[in-house]
């Protein structure tokens, strides 16, 4: 891969255009993760306005999604976090071929998910951000994959059906996992026992 696009070979007839980026590695820090643990649990009981919105949008569990957005700046460990992934958000830019014009992307949400047993979330985008991503602190046995959606699905029209249309991606604790924001993606169903906690979040132009 080259910085202005794919190097083709002429005697290959068949091209590999437009890849869809998705990035995946380890955070291997267990202190940061008993520390994200902690600070989850403990937002799970005091953010009252995080629990009402939780209760009244059917969320199986507890987010911060509509409640807090000064996470970094509230807590250490968040604050950590972030050093960690705004690292590794401009690694990912920077292999997705991203002109940014010497800008670099800018954390714009961060949110605490501790999802119950029987919780799930439905196929969505991220709207108004350029890559989003996860980073899994537990993760119990059975609790869910991410499910990654072919961004060509509603134009295939009369295609007939392929082996790749959805990709389920398995996380662990301290797993991180980054892709473009237009990128339709789920989090199936928990089947497992015990809190399901995770870190999402949008990084912007």
């Amino acid at each position: 891969m080259t910085r202005g696009g794919p190097c083709f070979d002429a005697d290959m007839p068949i091209r590999t255009l437009f890849p869809t980026y998705f990035h995946e590695s380890v955070i291997a820090d267990a202190g940061l993760l008993d520390d994200l643990a902690r600070s989850a649990q403990a937002l799970a009981t005091d953010d009252r306005a995080g629990r009402a919105w939780s209760k009244a949008h059917g969320y199986r569990g507890y987010t911060s999604y509509a409640s807090l957005d000064d996470l970094p700046v509230r807590d250490p460990a968040f604050a950590d976090l972030k050093r960690h992934l705004d690292r590794e958000v401009a690694t990912f830019a920077r292999e997705a071929g991203m002109d940014l014009g010497g800008r670099r992307l800018k954390l714009d949400s961060l949110w605490v998910n501790v999802m119950k047993p029987g919780g799930t979330h439905s196929g969505h985008i991220h709207p108004h951000s350029v890559v989003s991503g996860t980073f899994y602190v537990a993760v119990p046995p059975g609790s869910g994959a991410l499910k990654l959606e072919d961004p060509r699905l509603p134009m295939l029209m009369a295609a007939p059906p392929r082996d790749d249309t959805f990709v389920y991606v398995e996380p662990a604790p301290g797993t991180l996992f980054l892709w473009e924001s237009w990128l339709r993606h789920e989090v199936m169903p928990h089947a497992g026992k015990g809190d399901r906690v995770s870190v999402s979040f949008n990084y912007r132009w």
